[in-house]
C-alpha cells in the first residue's frame, strides 16, 4: 500500500519509518525543504530516532520525502501530522491543518483515506479539516474519500518503546471510513482501538493530555 505522511516532525518520521517497516511503501511530505533533503540522505534530525534505522527504510526502497504534494495522487492514504501550537490566546493554531488541508485538496484521488493526527479539540476533523477538503478536491467526505482522526501516540520518558505496540485509537467519519482506516493503520500498529466517531477519538487525545499534565503537577 503506497501512504504518505504529511509532516516530517518527532511524529512523522518515526511514523513513516514504522510503516515502511512493515512493508508499505511510503512517501514523507513536509514543505520544509531540509528536512526532506535529511531525509532523503538518510540523516535522522530526531533524537530518538537514528539514522542507521533511517537509512535502513531507505535501501529497501520503501520510503522517499519529497517536497511535491501533487505525488498525493499516487497514494491510498495519507496521514497528517503538522503542529497545532498554541496561540496568544493559548487556543490551539489550526493554521497547519487548514493550510495542509488546502495543499492537498486538488490532489486528492477518489478513494483515499485521509486522517488527522495532530492533537486537537473535538469538532475539527468535521468542523474545519472536512469543508477545506471538500470545497479544494470537489469529492465528498465519508462518499468519495475516506475522513478519520486518529492521535499521534507517543510514550515519552519510555526507552524500551515501541511504536508498533502502542494501542492506536481510531475514529471515522462513516463506518466504512473506520474500516478503511482499520485497514491502513492494522499495517504497522498491532493494537487498533476503535471508536464510533471522530469526536471521540480527539476527545481520547485531550483526555491523555490532561492526565499527563496532571500527573506531571503532582510529581
Amino acid at each position: 500500500m503506497n501512504i504518505g505522511i504529511i509532516g516530517l516532525g518527532y511524529v512523522g518520521l518515526p511514523l513513516a519509518i514504522q510503516f515502511a517497516k512493515s512493508g508499505a511503501n511510503v512517501l514523507g511530505l513536509d514543505v520544509d525543504r531540509a528536512k526532506v533533503d535529511s531525509v532523503n540522505r538518510g540523516e535522522s534530525y530526531i533524537k530518538h530516532i537514528s539514522s542507521d534505522d533511517l537509512q535502513a527504510q531507505l535501501q529497501t526502497g520503501r520510503l522517499d520525502a519529497t517536497t511535491d504534494f501533487s505525488r498525493i495522487q499516487e497514494l491510498k492514504a495519507v496521514l497528517i501530522c503538522v503542529p497545532t501550537p498554541l496561540n496568544k490566546d493559548h487556543e490551539p493554531d489550526l493554521s497547519y491543518i487548514l493550510n495542509t488541508a488546502e495543499t492537498i485538496a486538488p490532489h486528492l484521488p477518489e478513494g483515499i483515506v485521509v486522517s488527522l493526527e495532530s492533537t486537537t479539540y473535538p469538532g475539527t476533523t468535521e468542523d474545519e479539516l472536512k469543508p477545506v477538503l471538500e470545497a479544494g478536491s470537489g469529492l465528498k467526505a465519508g462518499v468519495d474519500f475516506h475522513l478519520v482522526y486518529s492521535p499521534e501516540r507517543e510514550d515519552p520518558g519510555n526507552p524500551n518503546s515501541q511504536l508498533a505496540k502502542i494501542p492506536k485509537v481510531i475514529g471515522g467519519l462513516t463506518p466504512e471510513c473506520l474500516e478503511k482506516a482499520k485497514d491502513v493503520y492494522s499495517i504497522a500498529i498491532e493494537t487498533l482501538v476503535p471508536v464510533t466517531s471522530c469526536r471521540i477519538a480527539e476527545a481520547t487525545k485531550l483526555t491523555e493530555n490532561i492526565f499527563r499534565c496532571v500527573n506531571i503537577a503532582l510529581v
